[in-house]
């Protein structure tokens, strides 16, 4: 009898191990790639907490943009544009709820001009091959390379992520452009014959009439699209419940370099607006990477050419936002992570297999 006791406590402890949560096991199993994931030592910016400025040369001078790197992985690492021209990082911030679980290295990045970054005056640096070559020279000063450089750019960072492919694909593993169109042309068009018609008659007349007269400052522009547009098409929550990391970027966008690539309206790109007259809708069979296109039902872009755009690339693939808008990574967020993660997963599989 005295050995029954400790083989009672014994079968228990046995039985309960077996009986564990599935999710408590895979926890555990899974704390040391997490301590990898979060190890930053020996690193150039250990110090830092994986910030760090890298210098950049461009026809103007030498100058500095943020960056900031969050987790490591060999194989997946994810480099960020964001949108504007002159926006930030900051509206990215949500992806830090999503991609660190996944053990998906990703960057933020100000590009020049952007708060961050240094914001040199020289109008002439904003163009869109100087900022292709800014690119080039932060993918250089963090290694990223074919075998782990993932390039994702939301609206005029999908512009930018495009040429890049087109220029140096060869450094791809993989392209995302998010929430993105790949003519100009064809998105004023869209705001004209579908984006226009869909606020009230009375309302786009007004801001029809505002523009007309380039009286952008005019407080009564933004009382009209804020409700009628933007609530609709570029974040569809009321303005009172946007998130913080989307308001940081609205007040730190730099307004020089946003006029002066999209122009002062706020409702397609017009004027003499540098980026009007951009195309690049019969290059994109030229790009031979594994690229993804993520569009919003309700995106200020056209989904269905963004759809489309996915048949051009000869390994494409689109995800559709169906509850999204401009900003899907918020107003859609589990369909665009879900979407996103899987994407670079598979992709970074298939380059293992064929090696």
């Amino acid at each position: 009898m005295k050995h029954v006791l400790p083989f009672l406590l014994s079968l228990f402890l046995i039985l309960q191990a077996c009986s564990e949560p599935e999710e408590a096991k895979t926890t555990e199993a899974s704390s040391p790639a997490l301590t990898n994931y979060l190890d930053y030592s020996g690193t150039e910016d250990e110090f830092s907490g994986g910030a760090r400025k890298i210098k950049i040369s461009t026809p103007k001078g030498d100058f500095n943009v943020w960056t900031k790197r969050v987790g490591n992985n060999p194989t997946m690492k994810v480099l960020l544009l964001h949108g504007g021209p002159g926006g930030t990082h900051e509206a990215f911030e949500c992806f830090d709820s999503y991609l660190p679980k996944e053990g998906i290295e990703y960057y933020y990045y100000d590009q020049l001009g952007s708060h961050y970054s240094d914001q040199p005056k020289d109008t002439s640096l904003w163009n869109i091959p100087r900022f292709v070559e800014e690119v080039e020279q932060v993918r250089k000063a963090l290694n990223l390379d074919k075998s782990n450089f993932y390039l994702l750019g939301h609206s005029w960072g999908g512009i930018l992520a495009t040429e890049y492919a087109l220029k140096y694909q060869d450094n791809l593993k993989g392209l995302i452009i998010s929430n993105m169109v790949s003519s100009i042309p064809d998105y004023n068009k869209y705001a004209d014959e579908v984006l226009g018609p869909q606020m009230p008659k009375e309302v786009l007349a007004e801001v029809k009439q505002i523009e007309a007269k380039n009286d952008f400052t005019n407080p009564r522009y933004m009382e009209l699209l804020m409700p009628h547009f933007y609530t609709k098409h570029a974040l569809r929550l009321p303005l009172e419940q946007w998130p913080d990391p989307v308001m940081r970027m609205f007040n730190h966008m730099n307004q020089t370099v946003y006029v002066q690539m999209q122009g002062p309206s706020e409702f397609g790109i017009r004027g003499n607006a540098s980026l009007l007259n951009w195309d690049r809708s019969k290059d994109l069979p030229g790009i031979k990477v594994p690229t993804l296109t993520i569009g919003g039902a309700h995106d200020t872009m056209d989904p269905k050419h963004m759809e489309w755009m996915a048949t051009q690339f000869p390994n494409g693939q689109y995800l559709h936002c169906a509850n999204g808008s401009h900003m899907s990574f918020y107003d859609d967020q589990k369909t665009y992570f879900a979407g996103l993660v899987k994407f670079i997963k598979e992709v970074d599989k298939g380059a293992k297999t064929a090696n």
